[in-house]
This record gives C-alpha cells, structure tokens and sequence, in this order.
C-alpha cells in the first residue's frame, strides 16, 4: 500500500514540475534603509531556508549589490523568486538568466556566501566591465565566470583549511 502512496505522490509532483531542476541568477541592489547586521540575518535565514526547501546556490553581495544563483525544483524557484520580488531589503531586481539543468552547479552547498574585502577585490574587477564592481554592466558569462571563479578558490581554501564552514572569498 505505502509503494502506491509513494508512486501517487510521485505522479503529483511530476504534475507540478518538481522533477525539473532550474537555475536562476538574478542581480539586486540593496537597500541601504536597512539596519546594520540586516544581511547577516537575510543569509542565515537563506541557508536555513534554502536546505528546507532542497535549494542550493551561491550568493555575492557586496555593500551595493545582490549577485545571486540558485537551484532547485521548478515550483520551488518561482515561489523563492515571487518573494524575492516583493522582498523590501533589495529593489531593481533583474533575471540574468533561468534555465533548466540536468544537474546542480551548486550542490555542495545550501548557500555560500561573499563580503567586502580589499584581498579579492581584483578577482570581481577581472570579470567586470571598468573599474567598480557593477554586476548592472556585466553579461551573463561575466557573472557565471566570476562566481566559478570564486567557487573554486573557496573550494581550494577549505582543501587547505578543512574547515566546513569558513566564510567565501569577498570582495569589495
């Protein structure tokens, strides 16, 4: 009887898209009407929301801007980006890209994170257009590079530190 349950409820979310793994970076500034420590807040929320809801993505943020990929379930996504739209802390939302994928990017992580620092501020200059990191004026290959870019160099750091969870490279 359970392996019928489990086959309908399996049949549903295939209905809903569930099956469907999509990718969705998008960019924001940030709101600076709000309160010192509000981006703290916004990424433990994140990650704890993130893991409940089987998404997995990489987050810069800088003392301007939201850079943002994330993954999961097609109705997971549009749900998250729904609230995102919406969501006060950030304005001037803009899809970079949405596609479906076979398989995650990001799926080390429930979501990895970058602050401000004068160490890496030359690795987001590298990928950016001038000589300020604007991700307004980056293309789609620019964003995704920089972020594989950062990725690997963090991936790289935790091989040498074997520490779960050191913070991502920032930059500012």
């Amino acid at each position: 009887m359970e392996s019928v349950d489990l086959s309908e409820s399996n049949r549903q979310k295939m209905l809903h898209g569930e099956h469907l793994i999509v990718r969705l970076t998008y960019i924001s500034r940030y709101n600076n009407d709000n309160l010192n420590g509000e981006v703290t807040r916004i990424l433990e929320q994140a990650q704890q929301n993130n893991e409940r809801n089987g998404i997995t993505g990489a987050l810069v943020f800088n003392h301007n801007y939201f850079l943002q990929s994330i993954e999961g379930a097609r109705p997971v996504i549009n749900a998250l980006l729904r609230k995102l739209v919406q969501d006060d802390r950030h304005h001037s939302l803009q899809i970079v890209e949405c596609r479906e994928v076979d398989q995650r990017h990001w799926n080390k992580w429930s979501m990895k994170y970058l602050i401000p620092s004068d160490e890496n501020k030359g690795i987001a200059l590298k990928f950016s257009t001038g000589n300020e990191f604007n991700p307004y004026l980056m293309s789609t290959n620019q964003i995704m590079m920089l972020i594989d870019t950062l990725s690997e160099l963090q991936e790289q750091e935790g091989q040498r530190t074997s520490q779960k969870k050191k913070p991502w490279y920032a930059f500012g």
